[in-house]
């Protein structure tokens, strides 16, 4: 593990020397994947570092003890910044054990979010609003910028459907967890005998895909035009400014209506386009490899339940890892990071058991 990461370090000193190449610094393409992978290899070559200094603190602790010249206030404390380094070392190993899991591609990837009512009618309709607000100040408390897609919206606020895309370093590392259906049970607006109701609402986490990666060939493109409208059949413009794009080989359909512009319709439907196919690409490859199922948290379907959110109680259950918080409130304005950092948690718990299982 050492060599490797011995390795890494040189590699890391040397993609630092070439963004400070001028010719590098004119290619623009080049740069960017230098600068990707020069940050994807900072955590792991700090905490290499940070674990070498503990090594030489160490043993310049034990030279200290072996010398036998330390009084005994002294000696204490040298014994004292032992243990200390000692333990450091435990925790920066297994620290680097898991920076060195193997890596999602996607991780760094901007994403796109596709949020759409199931079960329970308006009130699903009104928690995917809910959900999309959560979305967008937890990528907001990350400084992540969100651009509406699509949005089809009821007539008392919910959304039928709604997709929208997340820009930001790692959105992908951490969005990815949320593809799944979220169960909500609540007394709905709608109901006057204070029932509570249990509705679902499905949402899919897809990462954005490069151009290069998909060609699309034009012919297999059918694109249509229509005015973008509104609920209550209000029209957002009186110009047929609104993209349906299918992909007629497989079917798929992506519409946008959320710009005024044609052409930035279409620019935004042809991501979604392009990230839904690189997402069933994805999935062959997956389903091609059965062993990898094993280091999943679920399986990432898009039918299986992963989460409830239970207001009269302000719990949220996340079935996939058992976990159990009473803090709802704060949760649905946005705060995530503990749920997402307990399933990240589990996840890298899990590929470690496989690795050693090998």
């Amino acid at each position: 593990m050492f060599e490797k990461l011995d390795a890494v370090d040189r590699h890391f000193e040397e993609i630092g020397l070439r963004m400070t190449d001028p010719s590098v610094i004119s290619n623009t393409g080049l740069l960017t994947d230098l600068m990707k992978e020069h940050r994807s290899l900072e955590p792991i070559v700090m905490t290499f570092r940070e674990y070498k200094k503990a090594q030489s603190d160490m043993a310049g602790a034990l030279e200290m003890l072996e010398s036998g010249e330390l009084d005994r206030e002294l000696k204490e404390l040298v014994e004292e910044e032992l243990k200390e380094s000692k333990e450091r070392i435990e925790a920066l190993t297994d620290e680097l054990k898991i920076l060195l899991l193997p890596r999602d591609p996607n991780d760094e990837r901007n994403v796109i979010v596709e949020i759409r009512g199931g079960a329970g009618g308006e009130e699903a309709a009104l928690f995917a609003a809910s959900l999309t607000r959560m979305y967008t100040m937890y990528a907001e408390s990350r400084r992540w910028h969100v651009d509406i897609v699509n949005l089809n919206e009821t007539e008392i606020g919910g959304y039928k459907e709604v997709s929208f895309m997340i820009e930001g370093a790692g959105a992908y590392s951490r969005m990815k967890y949320e593809s799944g259906v979220h169960r909500v049970q609540r007394v709905p607006e709608t109901e006057t005998q204070g029932r509570i109701h249990t509705s679902t609402v499905t949402v899919a986490v897809l990462p954005e895909a490069e151009e290069v990666e998909l060609e699309i060939n034009p012919s297999d493109l059918q694109i249509d035009t229509y005015r973008a409208g509104g609920a209550g059949g209000q029209h957002v413009n009186k110009t047929e400014s609104a993209i349906r794009i299918t992909h007629l080989p497989t079917g798929l359909v992506v519409e946008c209506q959320d710009e005024r512009s044609q052409y930035k319709n279409k620019d935004k439907a042809m991501k979604v386009l392009r990230s839904r196919l690189y997402e069933q690409m994805l999935k062959e490859q997956n389903d091609a490899i059965a062993s990898d199922r094993r280091s999943q948290v679920g399986t990432g379907d898009r039918s299986e339940r992963i989460r409830t959110y239970n207001f009269p109680q302000g719990r949220l259950t996340d079935h996939r890892i058992g976990l159990t918080l009473y803090k709802l409130d704060q949760i649905m304005n946005g705060d995530l990071d503990e749920v997402i950092d307990a399933l990240i948690t589990h996840y890298r718990t899990e590929m470690l058991k496989a690795q050693e299982e090998q």
